[in-house]
């Protein structure tokens, strides 16, 4: 079940009508909640019910025993351990079980390895990182251990950000389950403008830009003009950014009328002068979480410039890791890695660029890295910049007009000040509650009628 269907739209009507009728009832809401959660999740598979049960029950007696006297130590590591552990035998296993048979082909042992294979179950590192912050906030002292288990299982599994994120921290979630924010009509206002916008982003510009251009072109890359392939990958960075933004805000929509915040997910990623700009604005939540919880306790800015550079990279390689167990995804993190190493390195030495310039450098570095990402496997991206390096830059077949107007939309979409949205905001608000009602439905029935037919996946639902 995903956001822009029909099935979504029928049950999330059913659990707003219902989270309407437990006002007031917060265990019976909690409870409705986590049911809902549960059975949102359970329609992708319903085997991996458990894998979310058991990942909740350990974030939630690590919470309880971490605060102990003499336990935090050993409790942290094990809690983390178990989580970690967890993540990597799903996501992981495949890659080291494609490499072993490999090395057995390699030395005339070839064996068929495929029945050891093991299933990615959707959503799992973004509700595995939410387990794991809470038992450090908990360690840290930055909330308090819920000795309700129900709370911990509510915020792991929260529908709207469950499968993409964002990656919600227990210390901004967990009050809010106390005292829900009923939804006024400034809220509803902007929940209404996120929704409509995020749908547009994803059922129109990302899906379209895939179908069009994106998809065919890295699906035979040896057979693109290099002028095809550049625009490709130009597409796809907008593709990407209208994708998976397009998800934040629909997520952070639907939560605002259940009556949760969470916080922003991008912010105009590709108007960042430098790369940690870029990182400050790209996939905030993943971005925060990895300097707190990885960079940070790695050393963070300690020491010299030789040891920040090392964490930098192996920082940043860790995050191309989370994406996915394959070479492209590491690569990609550590040239970001080194990226910001030789930005820090830089600036040091009072280096600076005029922003229009700097801007221009590190849009064309972020577009460029997004091949390897995009790729997906090493042979692909080589064959990729292959065409991209030794082909012709006139085209056999030209670039379809849409394209064209879907780039300048998503640039659009990236570029727009940001008082365009207050102002629609600030003029929904004046609506009554029918009108809001009657904007959003107008706008989810419009955007079904420009996208295409059937339903595509959002691109982080493989992550």
């Amino acid at each position: 079940m995903v956001f822009p269907t029909l099935e979504f739209l029928l049950f999330f009507a059913v659990v707003l009508v219902l989270n309407l009728l437990c006002d007031g009832r917060p265990a019976t809401r909690k409870a409705m909640l986590i049911g809902a959660s549960y059975f949102f999740y359970g329609v992708w598979d319903v085997r991996f019910l458990a894998l979310m049960g058991g990942v909740t029950v350990v974030a939630w007696v690590g919470g309880l025993f971490v605060t102990r006297p003499g336990l935090r130590r050993p409790v942290l590591i094990l809690s983390i351990g178990l989580l970690l552990g967890t993540l990597g035998i799903f996501k992981y296993a495949n890659f080291f079980i494609l490499s072993l048979s490999g090395l057995l082909s390699s030395i005339g042992l070839a064996r068929d390895m495929t029945w050891a294979g093991v299933i990615l179950p959707v959503g799992i590192s973004f509700y595995v990182f939410q387990a794991i912050s809470y038992v450090v906030d908990v360690a840290r002292g930055d909330i308090a251990h819920r000795k309700n288990p129900a709370d911990v299982a509510l915020y792991i599994s929260f529908f709207p950000q469950l499968v993409a994120g964002p990656i919600v921290r227990a210390a901004d979630f967990l009050p809010q389950i106390d005292a829900p924010q009923p939804p006024t009509a400034a809220i509803r206002a902007e929940a209404v403008v996120l929704i409509l916008i995020g749908l547009f982003k994803k059922m129109v510009v990302a899906n379209y830009l895939g179908v069009l251009l994106v998809d065919p072109t890295f699906a035979f890359p040896a057979e693109q003009d290099a002028l095809t392939a550049w625009v490709a990958l130009l597409a796809y960075a907008f593709q990407i950014f209208c994708d998976f933004s397009g998800y934040s805000d629909i997520a952070i929509g639907i939560a605002l009328l259940l009556g949760y915040r969470f916080q922003r997910n991008f912010n105009q990623p590709y108007r960042a002068a430098s790369l940690r700009e870029f990182w400050q604005r790209w996939h905030i939540s993943l971005s925060s979480f990895i300097r707190d919880y990885l960079y940070i306790p790695l050393g963070g800015n300690r020491g010299g410039a030789g040891r920040v550079a090392v964490v930098l990279i192996v920082t940043m390689t860790l995050a191309g890791l989370w994406h996915g167990a394959a070479w492209p995804f590491v690569m990609w993190g550590f040239l970001h890695g080194a990226g910001l190493a030789v930005e820090r390195l830089f600036r040091a030495r009072g280096l600076r660029l005029v922003r229009p310039v700097a801007t221009l450098l590190t849009f064309a570095f972020v577009v460029l890295l997004w091949l390897p990402f995009r790729a997906g496997s090493t042979d692909v991206a080589l064959q990729m910049l292959t065409t991209m390096t030794g082909g012709s830059l006139a085209t056999s077949a030209p670039i379809a007009l849409p394209v064209w107007v879907l780039l300048v939309i998503g640039f659009a979409m990236n570029h727009l000040p940001l008082s365009l949205r207050s102002r629609s905001i600030d003029a929904i608000a004046n609506l009554p509650a029918i009108g809001q009602a009657a904007t959003l439905a107008l706008g989810v029935l419009l955007n079904f009628a420009l996208s295409q037919e059937g339903t595509a996946p959002f691109i982080y639902f493989q992550f």
